[in-house]
């Protein structure tokens, strides 16, 4: 047998253990994909980031320096795409009304003090206003609500799911809606500020002491020392409440989440909890079983205002 015979033959049989190993690759292939339809998977996407395409990203810049990505950037080609990926749920970060430092006055939105707000964008976590959405975010301010409608009915008509945060830990320190719904009142509106702790009272307080802006480290100056009126290191709250990671300090703080207050869920300042507790094994009831167990019991009211503040959400 002859070499250039022997090659031949070779190369036929690698051939033939080719095709005959395809199909199984084939199917091997398909197996995968049909597992991947059935695994969830979550596109997180700070929202203000994408689809801005200004690179200017200076310091302490103003919406109009740095710019700012809209609802409207994710297009029915961008979410498609993103869905291409094999995503199932996006996740917008940072769609809540949160404290910025940008005027919308003229929109009826109160100005937040830069003495309690992380950087010109604020943190996405310092919640504002819990039945609205970032302005920064809108094309159009007053119509930032239907904006954001609009994305939820993309998203949802390209095959995908969607998350927004809620952050029930704490709210912006100067939390004021203006959108709440008939009959619900603002976190604190009905607090008996007299008392440290209450059940019903939304926030812990610290009675006859006022709240005083941290002392800055590092050389930190709000805006990066821009003059603003209201940055004058003070912020007038009377008494003063806890803050967010805890700290039960007057004047928290530089480290602290001093730009949030803490929400309180009925837990004394000692630790107890002033509710009842669910029974071992309970969390394989239904919703009807929890409904009469929790409907003769003492329920805390900022249980109440974040039910409240779930169920707006997942009907709008």
């Amino acid at each position: 047998m002859n070499t250039r015979f022997q090659a031949c033959l070779i190369l036929v049989f690698a051939m033939f253990i080719g095709c005959k190993n395809e199909p199984k690759e084939s199917i091997k292939l398909e197996i995968i994909k049909s597992e991947m339809k059935k695994k969830e998977v979550v596109y997180q996407v700070f929202t203000r980031l994408f689809g801005n395409l200004n690179t200017t990203n200076k310091p302490w810049g103003t919406l109009e320096e740095n710019g700012v990505g809209k609802f409207n950037d994710f297009t029915d080609k961008a979410l498609n795409e993103i869905k291409d990926l094999g995503v199932t749920h996006i996740w917008y970060t940072g769609v809540p009304h949160h404290d910025v430092i940008t005027d919308y006055t003229k929109y009826g939105i109160s100005n937040d003090d830069p003495d309690i707000v992380k950087g010109r964008a604020g943190s996405p976590y310092a919640v504002k206003d819990y039945y609205n959405v970032n302005p920064d975010l809108a094309e159009n301010v007053d119509n930032r609500l239907e904006e954001f409608k609009a994305l939820i009915d993309r998203t949802h008509k390209v095959g995908m799911k969607l998350i927004i945060d809620i952050v029930p830990n704490h709210v912006a320190r100067n939390y004021q809606s203006l959108s709440n719904p008939k009959g619900v009142e603002d976190f604190g509106a009905s607090d008996d500020k007299s008392k440290t702790y209450d059940v019903n009272n939304n926030f812990y307080y610290n009675p006859g002491h006022e709240f005083k802006v941290p002392e800055f480290l590092n050389d930190y100056l709000p805006l990066g020392g821009e003059k603003q009126a209201l940055s004058d290191k003070k912020f007038t709250e009377i008494p003063a409440r806890w803050t967010g990671n805890g700290s039960r300090l007057s004047q928290p703080h530089f480290n602290d989440w001093y730009e949030t207050v803490k929400v309180n869920y009925g837990v004394s300042p000692e630790g107890k909890k002033d509710f009842d507790e669910l029974p071992d094994g309970f969390d394989n009831e239904d919703y009807k079983e929890h409904f009469e167990f929790w409907k003769q019991r003492t329920i805390p009211d900022s249980w109440k205002k974040f039910r409240d503040i779930a169920l707006y959400w997942t009907d709008f």
